[in-house]
């Protein structure tokens, strides 16, 4: 019988786990190494568009994600004022990531996937058998920044709420056990001060966001939750360097579409299939790349494409009201958007 080779993901992210986790049912050797530890709170939308039920089913995640909310409503805001209402075509599900990642980890150990945590690992380049999942693409010194925490009695005013502002946009959703995740992009302000655990609600107002900094600040802030993460960049294209790359590694869209954890899911899909014919002997490791960065390519290409357009737009401020009279006039068609951006 011909031996089955192992497979080493770096990175436990979302598409790493999830990846490890399909692995193990096919029956492959599979070590996750995790620069970090479960649980933990990541700078993360924790909300799900555009994850269709057939890749929830070949990752067999789907216990994982049995008891994510619904959400379906959004309302968008221009600075302190409410500029338009949408449908989403297919509800959002929303979880937070502290519970998810947990949930996926506790899911992989139970297959009989080993997993190492605290520890880095520089994979040799194309080195066969190794998956990077972990670690966005530099492109240099970046002007963005995320922010994100967990609050309760936070009033809000629908489903999800999206928020546009002086170079920022925010997104508040409500995750489990009554937290609503409040999380943004913004473009860097070095000559802000304040404390380290006002940090969001001084680029909230910054950003022209002073209601909303109002009602964050007078909600309960749940400990550990605040996070920041610098150095963010939105690619508008699939990496074709460093062997197989999967999740932000491969590719990030901006967060306003809420692609970004389907599109980890998605990648992980992909490359299973291209990946266990590898460990089987049936596949080289050079056909392997190449198999699976032509399958990324063509379901991510348009609309990474179509968000790094709009991504300007939301982020700037002389743009902006031009989206919000397009909103409130109905002139913007929300629908064909949301199926190129997913």
């Amino acid at each position: 019988m011909t031996a089955i080779h192992p497979i080493t993901i770096v990175g436990g992210g979302l598409s790493g786990l999830s990846l490890g986790i399909a692995l193990r049912n096919a029956g492959v050797p599979t070590e996750i190494i995790e620069a970090g530890d479960y649980p933990r709170h990541r700078v993360c939308g924790e909300f799900i568009t555009g994850l269709v039920s057939e890749t929830i089913e070949k990752l067999r995640i789907g216990p994982a994600l049995a008891d994510a909310g619904s959400r379906h409503k959004v309302t968008w805001h221009l600075r302190d004022r409410a500029i338009g209402h949408q449908l989403l075509p297919t509800p959002a599900r929303v979880v937070s990531r502290y519970a998810l990642d947990a949930r996926l980890a506790e899911m992989f150990g139970a297959g009989g996937g080993k997993l190492t945590t605290h520890t880095r690992f520089k994979p040799t380049r194309d080195k066969p058998g190794t998956v990077q999942t972990s670690g966005r693409k530099s492109c240099g010194v970046s002007p963005w920044i995320g922010l994100k925490l967990h609050a309760r009695n936070l009033a809000t005013t629908d489903d999800l709420e999206f928020f546009l502002g002086d170079g920022a946009y925010v997104g508040l959703s409500a995750v489990e056990d009554g937290w609503t995740n409040i999380c943004g992009l913004f473009r860097r302000r070095p000559e802000l001060q304040f404390e380290r655990d006002d940090a969001l609600s001084a680029y909230l107002r910054a950003s022209g966001l002073a209601r909303l900094a109002e009602r964050l600040e007078g909600a309960n802030v749940r400990s550990g939750s605040r996070c920041a993460v610098a150095g963010i960049v939105c690619n508008s294209r699939v990496t074709e360097e460093g062997g197989v790359r999967l999740g932000d590694a491969c590719a990030m869209i901006p967060p306003f579409t809420g692609n970004g954890m389907a599109m980890a899911f998605t990648s992980a899909a992909l490359a299973l299939d291209p990946l266990v014919a590898w460990a089987r002997g049936d596949c080289s490791w050079a056909d392997t790349i190449r198999i699976i960065h032509a399958a990324l390519r063509r379901e991510f290409r348009l609309r990474l494409a179509c968000a790094s357009f709009l991504h300007r737009f939301f982020l700037n401020h002389t743009l902006q009201p031009c989206l919000g009279v397009a909103l409130r006039s109905g002139l913007l068609p929300l629908t064909t958007l949301y199926r190129l951006l997913h």
